[in-house]
């Protein structure tokens, strides 16, 4: 069995293996933790912008495992960015979870001109206890290193797009350097690599999907993985990865898959 946690800087505990709720309705998301929390998961990711952060929190209601036990994160929409605004945004998420504090609040993209400020307002929270770290979300390597001119706290976590596709390698050795955890968001592609032969044929030797495959290759690469899922089948099989390890070579056949492919915006030209 596979170290289930990361440590971050601070000493806190983050499950490697979490579920994500992207686009998944609010009406299904209770569902969905539900099913997650049964199956083992111990970390949930949401953000305002999924507009599902109610049914994440009512999904923790319902299920025996203690609040305690439970690893939430959820994010700073654009719009929201600034001191004030980021401030009160983070009460506004809180009231929607039915949550005294989450265990990590991200800035969601990197807004020109408003992330520093939006980071004040984060280290504050962070300071309050109401969040028990803080991190940023699609940061490229100048957007940190902007941000630490003016910030007391360097980001715990950097939740960016990873995949085998779009490996983000470089970007991966400078958080590393600076202890700051990566996380990846649509670790599965999208869906668009499911059907990779060098994935199948992997999985077919240990008697695993390709999605399995591709989240026990996240965990080997220290990369903390959210694969989405509002189907409870899927979101069993893709908790079940800690039973098998990949080889080097296959490790490295799938790191030679990437083709620097980007599914969602560059966090350089996004413009929403």
């Amino acid at each position: 069995m596979d170290n289930m946690y990361k440590e971050l800087t601070n000493g806190l505990k983050m499950p490697r293996l979490g579920l994500g709720v992207w686009r998944v309705e609010d009406s299904q998301a209770a569902d969905a933790v539900e099913w997650a929390l049964e199956a083992g998961y111990r970390m949930i990711d949401t953000a305002k912008v999924y507009k599902n952060e109610k049914g994440v929190g009512e999904g923790i209601r319902r299920s025996s495992v203690p609040r305690e036990d439970i690893f939430v994160t959820t994010k700073l929409w654009n719009d929201d960015q600034g001191y004030e605004s980021a401030l009160k945004a983070f009460d506004d998420s809180l009231e929607r979870l039915g949550l005294d504090y989450v265990d990590l609040y991200l800035i969601h993209w990197p807004v020109a001109g408003k992330y520093k400020d939006s980071w004040k307002a984060l280290e504050e929270i962070y300071a309050s206890g109401r969040a028990r770290a803080i991190g940023v979300s699609n940061f490229h390597q100048h957007h940190i290193e902007d941000l630490m001119t003016t910030a007391t706290i360097k980001p715990l976590v950097d939740q960016i797009e990873i995949h085998p596709t779009l490996t983000q390698e470089p970007l991966r050795k400078y958080l590393d350097d600076e202890s700051i955890a990566v996380e990846a968001w649509s670790p599965l592609g999208q869906g668009t690599i499911l059907e990779t032969p060098e994935l199948v044929k992997i999985g077919e030797k240990y008697g695993k999907s390709a999605a399995q495959v591709i989240i026990r290759w996240h965990l080997q690469n220290d990369i903390i993985v959210i694969p989405k899922s509002s189907h409870e089948g899927r979101i069993k099989e893709n908790f079940d990865v800690f039973d098998f390890t990949l080889t080097p070579e296959e490790i490295k056949q799938i790191n030679e898959l990437n083709i620097d492919e980007r599914l969602g915006s560059d966090p350089d030209s996004f413009d929403f």
